[in-house]
């Protein structure tokens, strides 16, 4: 691979590590023991429902920024000068991630969840489950993308520059394309609420982050951010799987009742990871688009920022929310579905470059 200018300032990401290739078991895990939890402690689940202020919970406010922060550090925003290198894989995966993926998220919300599982899920929650997967497919992913590159032997400046880029556009673009797509889906859009989310939790995250990268890199350069990325990591992973348990002890009393309900979520979470990765990387082919880079389309036009989404839903709907638990089914699913893409880009490199040579 050739080097370039920009190599230099690409930090190595390692590969997945323990925690995150069993995300998924211990979001399992969190099931359990909030389903419990809320069970044994409703006074202080109740009381931690209780602390809001204009909708926004403020534990789990904390607890949302303790994730989105670390994440949003590894994004250096003077990557974007990288763009014109990949134009074309920056171009595939752009529309990928804002022109057909939160639409056909909303389009397949609504014909599974809508129409074909509607008998049964819980009456009246379909509306609810559709407005948690459309927030869930707004927003690409940030932090996690870095992992599947890397797995699959990506182009770094690739990568780099079309995250940095999707976070630009998304302090933009999230509120306006959210509220579009609820509004079609028949759901009513608290916009007040929509822009204290965006502000809360995309905005100003990306400016603090933004500034403690610049001081840390100005005192000890790119083995310091390294270091201070290693110490959070753990601090990001314990505030989501706390507030998953949060989630889901308010949650148990339907999941309980209704144990199915998180599989035919799945469903189309599932359906669409797929679909968007392939024509992802069927557009690379077809316009000429180097494997090292349309590996990493391909994974960047299906993965999710499910962050963002958690707390966008709690925010919106409420932690009791059926939105809520339609994102909580994406951070569920997330691994090791992606792993598979990492698998199967994987596996068909000599036939991708093959058919790209004709």
């Amino acid at each position: 691979m050739a080097t370039t200018p920009l190599a230099a300032t690409v930090p190595p990401h390692p590969g997945i590590s323990f925690f995150e290739r069993y995300l998924s078991l211990w979001v399992a895990l969190c099931i359990v023991v909030g389903i419990a939890l809320g069970h044994a402690l409703p006074g202080l689940f109740g009381a931690i429902a209780a602390a809001e202020v204009a909708r926004v919970n403020l534990v789990v406010a904390v607890l949302i920024w303790l994730m989105i922060v670390p994440m949003l550090l590894k994004i250096d925003f003077g990557a974007l000068g990288a763009v014109r290198q990949h134009w074309k894989g920056v171009g595939i995966t752009l529309f990928i991630n804002w022109a057909v993926k939160p639409f056909s998220m909303a389009l397949l919300g609504t014909v599974f969840l809508g129409w074909l599982f509607a008998p049964l899920l819980p009456e009246g929650e379909a509306p609810s489950y559709i407005a948690g997967l459309i927030l869930l497919a707004a927003a690409p992913c940030t932090a996690m993308v870095f992992v599947w590159s890397n797995l699959c032997d990506g182009e770094p400046n690739f990568t780099l520059s079309q995250v940095a880029l999707n976070d630009l556009i998304m302090v933009f673009a999230f509120a306006p394309l959210v509220g579009l797509l609820l509004g079609v889906a028949s759901v009513t859009v608290p916009w007040d609420t929509l822009l204290l989310s965006v502000g809360l939790y995309i905005i100003v995250p990306v400016i603090v982050a933004q500034a403690v990268r610049k001081a840390v890199l100005a005192a000890g350069g790119q083995p310091a951010l390294d270091r201070v990325l290693a110490g959070l990591g753990p601090v990001s992973l314990a505030a989501l799987l706390t507030t998953l348990v949060l989630l889901f002890g308010f949650q148990g009393e339907q999941i309980v009742s209704q144990p199915f309900v998180i599989a035919l979520i799945a469903v189309p979470i599932l359906v669409q990871v797929y679909v968007n990765a392939g024509l992802a990387y069927w557009l690379s082919r077809r316009f000429g688009v180097a494997w090292c880079v349309a590996a990493p389309a391909a994974l960047i036009g299906a993965s999710n920022f499910f962050e963002l989404a958690v707390a966008a839903a709690i925010s919106l709907f409420g932690l009791h929310s059926g939105a809520a638990l339609a994102t909580v089914v994406g951070v569920l699913v997330e691994v090791p579905v992606m792993l598979s893409v990492v698998a199967i880009v994987k596996r068909s490199r000599a036939w991708y470059e093959q058919e790209t040579s004709l």
